[in-house]
């Protein structure tokens, strides 16, 4: 029923429920999974106060931060898919760096998808909690051509 699942993961511990919950899905219904971390784009730090030499010195300790984030997701994200992996189901990642809701977007409007499962954040009660969603899930919501699964963090 499902042969392609996305799963956008803010590498959060919610993220690791909606992956589980994909991957239940995906053992019993041979899916492969795709795990999609978006590192968010970092703003440059203002250095119109700055010497040149210090200057410099802040954009470059600021790209090696960015670049140092890349890494370290690039890691946690590849640790996940292993461990599915080893339970027999199909699993990649992809870490990308921009926005989180453009990013995905994106992959939906260029990729076809039978299911997505993410996790959504807001924590409201009575009809507040059905009418509010996430900037991130309502956005993918919208421009979703596919079931999406919500799973409460």
């Amino acid at each position: 029923m499902y042969k392609k699942i996305l799963v956008p993961h803010a590498g959060t511990a919610a993220g690791d429920k909606a992956l589980k919950h994909a991957a239940h899905i995906a053992k019993f219904d041979s899916s492969e999974i795709l795990i999609l971390h978006v590192v968010e784009q970092l703003q440059k730090p203002p250095t119109f106060a700055l010497s040149g030499s210090e200057s410099k010195a802040l954009v470059k300790e600021f790209k090696k931060a960015a670049q140092q984030s890349l890494v370290n997701s690039e890691n946690e994200m590849r640790k996940k898919a292993e461990y599915y992996k080893s339970q027999d189901i199909k699993i990649r990642y992809k870490v990308v760096i921009g926005y989180p809701d453009e990013v995905i977007t994106k992959y939906l409007k260029n990729q076809k998808f039978d299911l997505i499962v993410m996790a959504k954040r807001r924590k409201l009660s009575g009809i507040k909690k059905l009418l509010s969603l996430g900037s991130v899930s309502r956005k993918i919501a919208e421009v979703g051509r596919c079931p999406i699964l919500l799973i409460d963090a």
